[in-house]
């Protein structure tokens, strides 16, 4: 095997005991992981393998009824490496619980228990001896990972969003390598982004007025402060916005109406509103109740310098107290539109959007973050512009492209350079370059390359370059700094000691915020908490602020586990929580105050662990209603990593309660649906589960009643487990914790690589697992071992396309 070679050291307990492997790497340590192959039992002979299967297995799985389309007459379990792909599938159901299904004969838990690691320890055996790491697509970089790569190398912050199109997904995350494609219209759209942030950042004396405008929802709930805008104000929107020259703008602001098209908030008298630029006012407006939808506030033109300024747009706060006249006014204070109308009612307006429009009169082009980032020298004379410019561009190319550029790469961005600056100044120039490096392939992709003399299908390690652009865009989303280039550009990166420096640096660094933010993000669905718009009559407490409010939590509860090397097992039981105002008024923890998050303790039980999150709760149900399906799905796919039995076609949707008629509790409907066989096998499944979790509203807030009848959160779950609400549940899932943590590795591993985690790659995952084990399964410990495993650090060569394995690959 080229690069290395693997020597097994077998000890055989004459008695029948177990068998323990330890693997060992002569020139790189440790890549497979799977030195922990090991039982703490004696692993199970074939033969009762064959009377377990026979006794409670065979009679719906054979080759007539092929029940789940598996028979087992199809698994030779002498030699059950040889159908790995479906050994996993059994191991994932026995360890699990969900087979033999609940209500038939099943064996003690041990027994199933070491079923499935006799079959794992034949699987990781053969793993050893001929280790397969995969062959990811071809990275592009999607829109996340474009705007922090773009802000590590010109200290700029972008947004993405509205210069690139959204990135497809798969596997649950959108940085999966087989969906990031390349179409026409979006190579357009990077060239465009490219030739945008090279003006934001270098600037341009020459351009022309144009207006970015920054939206407000009708769903965000301007009653209080907003951050970044002065001390008593509130509502409004406060924003970063980069201005590319030195020259006058005109900030507008418009406001929202109802649909009569009268101002909303009219009766609302002696109303004004502030416009400030880095906290100072450079505008204060009268508000007059008989505006028009047309009508906006536009200031003056106002001198601005270049780079990121702090723009507010926000209401003068004239009251301390409530400002409705409701004991108890909504949070989702645009929630009716016709509000603003009644006399009865002491509304107020609200801002719907901002508009920057410039520059004009441009004077130059002031020192930016971004400036100072990119001109490293300043040409003294004609003469030094050339040097100068190579020399700007050299360190720019090194950090975009991630290895240092060969001089074809230098005067490729030197020609660039050339024809910009024919066109205007030295500046002029290098924009034109910078243009170049941010639409380059070599910026927007993530190149892995097969070295020369490598035989097709043949496994090799990656080299240092591509292992730190691995290693960064898992951790931090964005390109490897300079401490690791630096590394990788001497071949030490991949040393085991330093590898491992390295990976603590990284969790430690503000930018591994990344994981939170977008691993997190995704793998609990919180980036749909943006899309949520609830029923306002039945919610009208649920508005954009707590949305926002839910995801931050959730965020930061992910990164405590992950700064303060917690187990992962206890996120799921975790007492302590992060929230500011908003989060705790709806949790209904006192004295809790402003919008800066802290660290806080619950009492109820209840609100442990991930299940009592808002954000889980809320993203996990309907508009107008909770669903038990929705939650059960959840928790099998994203807390026990089990796939959920896919539903069959044209299932009837469930029956909403009718206008004018008795309505029915969510449970009632739900038994009425499932009375037809084939919605009863599955809903069997995922319903006691999310029942389990019914005393939460479809926005996270606890209550016991639903329509007027008591909430009963009863039910048994697919292994028989009988459990009475979200305390219970959690007690339940956490007998089968090996699962959650097996499922978050698996999650953990996918993301990281950017390609899904195939059956090739449970040995790799088994051996993380038992290595973190030694450490109580820190999440730090799994991150590290996910950096050291042979999928991480090696790479399958392409083989020819006639090859039957290339299917079975995948990936290629």
């Amino acid at each position: 095997m080229r690069y290395f070679e693997w020597y097994i050291i077998m000890i055989a307990n004459p008695e029948g005991g177990p068998l323990r492997t330890v693997a060992v790497s002569l020139s790189i340590t440790a890549l497979l992981a799977v030195s922990a192959v090991a039982q703490t039992t004696a692993p199970m002979n074939v033969a009762a393998q064959e009377a377990l299967v026979k006794q409670y297995c065979a009679g719906c799985h054979n080759d007539r009824l092929k029940s789940g389309g598996f028979s087992f007459a199809k698994l030779d379990l002498a030699h059950v490496d040889q159908h790995a792909e479906q050994a996993e599938k059994v191991i994932t159901k026995l360890r699990s619980g969900m087979m033999p299904p609940a209500g038939l004969p099943r064996p003690e838990r041990a027994v199933l228990n070491n079923f499935a690691a006799s079959m794992e320890y034949s699987i990781d055996l053969a793993a050893t001896k001929n280790p397969n790491p995969g062959r990811p697509a071809l990275h592009r970089l999607n829109r996340t990972e474009y705007a922090n790569s773009v802000r590590d190398l010109l200290n700029l912050n972008i947004d993405a969003e509205g210069m690139l199109p959204a990135d497809d997904m798969s596997h649950g995350f959108d940085n999966m390598a087989e969906v990031l494609n390349m179409s026409p219209t979006l190579m357009d759209s990077y060239i465009k982004a490219a030739g945008k942030v090279a003006r934001l950042a270098v600037g341009d004396a020459r351009m022309q007025p144009v207006v970015e405008t920054y939206h407000l929802g009708q769903s965000f709930s301007q009653m209080r402060h907003v951050e970044g805008a002065p001390m008593g104000t509130r509502g409004g929107l406060a924003i970063v916005h980069n201005f590319p020259a030195d020259g006058e703008y005109i900030i507008k602001a418009t406001l929202h109406f109802t649909t009569n098209t009268w101002l909303f908030g009219a009766t609302g008298k002696g109303e004004q509103v502030e416009v400030a630029v880095n906290g100072e006012r450079v505008a204060l407006f009268d508000v007059n109740p008989l505006m028009k939808v047309d009508d906006d506030l536009r200031t003056k033109p106002v001198r601005i310098k270049a780079g990121p300024q702090m723009v507010s747009v926000a209401f003068v706060r004239k009251h301390d107290g409530p400002l409705q006249d409701f004991v108890m006014p909504n949070e989702r204070s645009l929630g009716n539109i016709y509000q603003g109308q009644d006399p009865g009612l002491t509304s107020l307006p609200h801002v719907r959007d901002v508009g920057i429009n410039g520059p004009y009169n441009i004077s130059g082009v002031s020192d930016s973050p971004s400036r100072e980032k990119i001109f490293v020298c300043r040409p003294a004379a004609g003469a030094d512009e050339v040097p100068c410019a190579k020399k700007i561009l050299a360190a720019l190319a090194k950090q975009a492209y991630r290895e240092t550029p060969g001089d074809a790469a230098i005067e490729e961005l030197m020609t660039s350079y050339q024809k910009g600056r024919n066109q205007g100044d030295f500046d002029s120039g290098i924009r034109m370059a910078l243009q170049t490096v941010l639409a380059h392939p070599s910026f927007v992709f993530r190149f892995e390359r097969t070295p020369q003399g490598v035989a097709p299908g043949a496994t090799y390690r990656i080299s240092d370059l591509e292992l730190a652009a691995r290693l960064s865009y898992f951790l931090w989303s964005s390109a490897p700094d300079n401490d690791l280039l630096t590394l990788a550009t001497q071949n030490k990166l991949h040393e085991p000691l330093t590898l491992e420096k390295q990976v603590r640096r990284m969790l430690a660094d503000p930018k591994a915020d990344a994981l939170a933010h977008n691993f997190a993000g995704e793998w609990l669905y919180l980036r749909n908490l943006k899309d949520l718009q609830p029923d306002l009559y039945i919610y009208p407490n649920s508005d954009e602020n707590l949305f926002h409010s839910m995801r931050r939590e959730a965020e930061l509860f992910f990164l405590a586990f992950l700064r303060e090397d917690r187990g992962m097992a206890e996120m799921l039981t975790a007492n302590f929580t992060f929230v500011d105002e908003r989060l705790a008024k709806h949790y209904g923890l006192a004295n809790v105050m402003g919008n800066d998050f802290r660290r806080v303790t619950f009492d109820d039980p209840n609100r442990f662990g991930l299940l009592g999150k808002g954000a889980v709760l809320s993203v996990t149900s309907f508009a107008n209603r909770t669903s038990p399906v929705v939650r059960g799905k959840w928790i099998l796919e994203q807390i026990m990593g089990v796939s959920a039995p896919v539903p069959p076609p044209n299932v009837p949707p469930l029956k909403e309660n009718a206008e004018g008629s008795k309505p029915k509790s969510v449970r009632e409907r739900l038994e009425e649906h499932r009375t037809n066989e084939p919605c009863a096998s599955c809903h069997k499944i995922m319903d006691p589960l999310g029942f389990s979790l019914e005393n939460f509203d479809a926005v996270g807030a606890w209550r016991t009643t639903d329509l007027g009848y008591p909430i009963d959160p009863s039910g048994q779950v697919y292994d028989g487990t009988k459990v009475n609400g979200a305390v219970s549940l959690r007690n339940a899932l956490m007998t089968r914790q090996d699962m959650f943590i097996r499922g978050l590795t698996v999650k953990l591993l996918t993301y990281g690589l950017g390609r899904g985690v195939d059956y090739y790659d449970m040995p790799v995952v088994r051996a993380i697992d038992r290595d973190a084990a030694k450490n109580n399964y820190k999440l730090s410990n799994v991150v590290l071992g996910i950096v050291k495993s042979l999928p991480f650090q090696m790479r399958k060569a392409e083989e020819p396309a006639s090859a039957s394995s290339n299917a079975a690959q995948g990936n290629n």
